[in-house]
């Protein structure tokens, strides 16, 4: 692991201890001062600042079984190698803290195991596992940048989108951001990624044609099969009765009927050419009413000329 000791470690315990109180329960750590600031920078200020005189610190937000697993690499450069998913619970929480200590070994050595982790068990990071280094890293987060990366692989090889995946992408656009730049950062072979401009049978088989048309000639029976109920139930008597009634006011209103189309448009009656001439002396007295109108004449005194002249 990148995790080794510049120093000879005898050299770092020479000095005086530090307590560090870790965790809600206040858990007690005796570590070796040099040793602690020789790795962080974040611990450094704090032991090393001007004019500081305590010996003691207190960590009560942090994990304290991740702690626990720092102290034992802060001594021996080593990480325990999960055996299960599960067990990376702790490594991610370690991660957090390496990025809190400012301890740029610790981060490499945490990012190699749990990547090592999801490269031999064939697996990728859950949602879960993402969510929570989301919410505790910043944009440039090692960590972050992996996850992001097997989660954009994931979706390329994979068929199809996880409900609860399309969700949380749904909620956390910036995470669906990150992924479509991660692909966008393999700088892909165009011949290796698909052109639905040139190849359009996967958008063909969005639609089933065959399908729709059966759909279709089966909604078409239907109302069909409606209509004729429909008409069977005004086929008894009282049906019966209605169609005479109907046949009955037909012939007495025969007069009012139009002509069949397939009549000559010159074939008028007298009758016909009366009425024609009564409509023709209406519109003679019309026109004579319509010229005592005149566009000449303007309300108010305008002309037609001052229609659309803005003055001053």
């Amino acid at each position: 692991m990148s995790g080794t000791h510049e120093k000879p470690l005898n050299e770092l315990l020479s000095r005086s201890m530090v307590d560090i109180y870790v965790g809600e329960e206040n858990t007690h750590w005796i570590l070796h001062e040099k040793l602690l600031c020789h790795h962080s920078p974040f611990f450094r200020k704090i032991f090393y600042a001007k004019g500081n005189t305590t010996q003691s610190f207190g960590l009560p937000e942090d994990d304290d079984n991740a702690f626990k697993t720092f102290v034992g690499w802060l001594y021996s450069s080593s990480l325990p190698v999960p055996r299960e998913e599960s067990d990376l619970g702790v490594l991610f929480d370690l991660y957090l803290m390496a990025e809190k200590f400012q301890i740029p070994n610790l981060i490499a050595d945490v990012l190699q195991v749990v990547r090592e982790w999801y490269k031999f068990s064939d697996s990728y990071p859950g949602l879960r596992r993402v969510q929570y280094i989301y919410a505790n890293t910043e944009n440039g987060s090692p960590m972050r940048h992996m996850l992001v990366h097997s989660i954009a692989r994931m979706m390329v090889l994979e068929k199809g989108l996880p409900a609860h995946w399309d969700k949380a992408l749904r909620k956390n656009g910036q995470l669906a951001v990150d992924i479509i730049c991660a692909i966008q950062d393999w700088r892909l072979d165009e011949e290796v990624v698909p052109d639905a401009r040139d190849d359009p049978a996967e958008g063909e088989d969005l639609i089933d044609v065959e399908e729709e048309i059966k759909q279709n000639d089966a909604e078409l029976e239907q109302n069909a099969d409606i209509e004729d109920n429909a008409s069977e139930s005004v086929d008894g008597p009282e049906g019966e009765e209605q169609e005479q009634k109907e046949n009955d006011d037909a012939e007495e209103t025969d007069d009012t009927v139009v002509g069949s189309p397939t009549q000559s448009k010159h074939d008028i009656s007298k009758d016909d050419k009366k009425a024609t001439n009564g409509t023709s002396n209406k519109v003679d007295d019309l026109k004579k009413d319509f010229s005592k109108f005149s566009l000449n004449v303007v309300p108010n005194g305008l002309t037609n000329g001052d229609f659309g002249t803005l003055k001053a």
